[in-house]
C-alpha cells in the first residue's frame, strides 16, 4: 500500500491503574501488543480482556485479518491467486478484472464520499501520486539528488484522473478503468477502511474494550475497563516536536466508540533545498497542501475518519468548517500553520484544553 512506514500522528494515553475494587480488576487486566508489514505500518492493540489467551487470540484475528485485506488493496505487489488493486491497474484499458467483494465496497465507499465532499480525496490519483513516490523514493536513496517533479509531467498524469471512467459491475463483481492511463491509488483510506472492517468483526468476536492502532489510525473500542475512566484519552501531536518530548502532545481528546485520525505534513515528507514536501498531494495544484500543519477528524467509523482527514486538510479553512459542521457525528482539529489549534464545538467538548476529563466532557 505505501512502502514507507505510514504516518503516526497519534499517541494513546494511559493511565495508571490506581485505584478499583480488586475483585473487578481480576476480572479484566490490560494487556497490549504490536504487529508489522500488513499497510507497511506499525499496529498496536491494546485492550482489556479477561485472560490473556483471549486477548492473543484476539491480536491473532486482527493480524491475520488486517494481511488478507492489505494483500486485496495492495497498488504494488502481485499475490498467487489473488486480483488486487494492482491487477486492476495492470489491466488500464484492457479488461474488466474480477475481484473480490471486499475491494468493489471499497472503491464504491472512496466514490461515494469523492461525490459527498468536493472530490479532494481522489482514488483514481494514482498517476499523479506515482509520480510524487517516485520523486520522494529517489530522494530517500539520494538527498542530494532530490528534485520537484516537473509540472509538466504532473500535468500531463492528471488528464488521467476521472473517477468516473472506473467501472464497477457489482453483478459480475468486476472493476475496469476505461482509461489506460488511469492508476487507482487507495492510500488515503485503505487503511481506515480496513481498521473500520477488522474492528466490527473482532466486536462480534467479543472484544469489547481497547484501541486498534494502525499506524495513526486509531479505532477506540467501548470504554476502558480499568473502572477508574469513562473515556480513554488520545493525544494530538505536536508537528513540530517528536511525541516523545514534553512537547510532544498539544492537547488530549477523550473518546469512546470512536476513530479519531490524523493528515499531517511532518512525517512522509522529502526536502528540496529548503521547501519541505509532503505526501498529500491537492489535486488542483498538484503539489502538497499547505493550508496547516495536520487536521485531526474524529468520528465513529475509522474509513470514514481516514477519508476526511485527507479532505479537509486539501480545504481552505471556512470551507473545510463548513463542510465538518454539515455532516452529522464528524469533528475535526485543524493545527494551523503557526501551530495554533481551532476546533468544531463539538471537538472542544471533548479536548483536556477546554476542560474534558477522562471521566466527562465539556458541557
Amino acid at each position: 500500500m505505501k512502502r514507507t512506514v505510514s504516518v503516526i500522528v497519534l499517541t494513546i494515553l494511559i493511565a495508571s491503574l490506581l485505584s478499583g475494587c480488586q475483585t473487578e480488576r481480576k476480572e479484566y487486566t490490560r494487556y497490549n501488543d504490536n504487529f508489522f508489514g500488513a499497510f507497511d505500518t506499525i499496529t498496536q492493540v491494546l485492550g482489556y480482556t479477561k485472560t490473556e489467551d483471549e486477548f492473543n487470540s484476539y491480536v491473532k484475528k486482527i493480524e491475520s485479518r488486517f494481511q488478507e485485506l492489505h494483500k486485496l488493496y495492495d497498488i504494488y505487489s502481485d499475490y498467487e491467486g489473488i486480483n488486487n488493486i494492482k491487477t486492476i491497474n495492470d489491466n488500464a484499458g484492457i479488461e474488466p478484472v474480477k475481484v473480490d467483494k471486499q475491494i468493489i465496497d471499497l472503491i464504491k465507499f472512496s466514490k461515494e464520499w469523492y461525490n459527498r465532499t468536493g472530490g479532494k480525496t481522489n482514488i483514481a490519483m494514482g498517476s499523479v501520486l506515482r509520480i510524487w513516490h517516485d520523486y520522494r523514493e529517489e530522494a530517500d536513496r539520494n538527498p542530494a539528488n532530490a528534485k520537484i517533479p516537473p509540472m509538466e509531467e504532473l500535468l500531463e498524469a492528471s488528464e488521467h484522473t476521472d473517477i468516473d471512467r472506473v467501472i464497477v459491475d457489482e453483478e459480475n463483481s468486476t472493476v475496469y478503468l476505461e482509461d489506460e492511463k488511469m492508476r487507482l491509488d487507495v492510500g488515503a483510506v485503505a487503511k481506515g477502511y480496513a481498521v473500520e472492517v477488522v474492528t466490527k468483526e473482532i466486536e462480534k468476536e467479543g472484544f469489547i474494550s481497547g484501541i486498534i492502532d494502525a499506524g495513526g489510525n486509531a479505532r477506540i473500542i467501548g470504554k476502558p475497563f480499568d473502572y477508574i475512566r469513562e473515556r480513554w484519552g488520545i493525544g494530538i501531536q505536536n508537528p513540530s516536536e517528536s511525541i516523545v518530548s514534553d512537547k510532544g502532545v498539544l492537547d488530549v481528546i477523550f473518546v469512546e466508540n470512536a476513530s479519531v485520525v490524523t493528515s499531517g505534513d511532518y512525517q512522509r515528507y522529502y526536502v528540496v533545498g529548503d521547501r519541505r514536501l509532503h505526501h498529500i498531494i491537492d489535486p488542483e495544484t498538484l503539489m502538497p497542501g499547505d493550508y496547516y500543519r495536520a487536521v485531526t477528524i474524529v468520528t465513529e467509523d475509522s474509513g470514514v475518519a481516514d477519508f476526511l482527514s485527507t479532505t479537509v486538510f486539501l480545504t481552505p479553512y471556512e470551507e473545510g468548517k463548513n463542510l465538518v459542521d454539515s455532516l452529522e457525528g464528524v469533528e475535526a482539529i485543524w493545527i494551523m500553520p503557526d501551530g495554533t489549534l481551532r476546533a468544531t464545538d463539538g471537538a472542544k467538548k471533548i479536548m483536556k484544553s477546554q476542560g474534558a476529563t477522562e471521566g466527562r466532557v465539556k458541557k
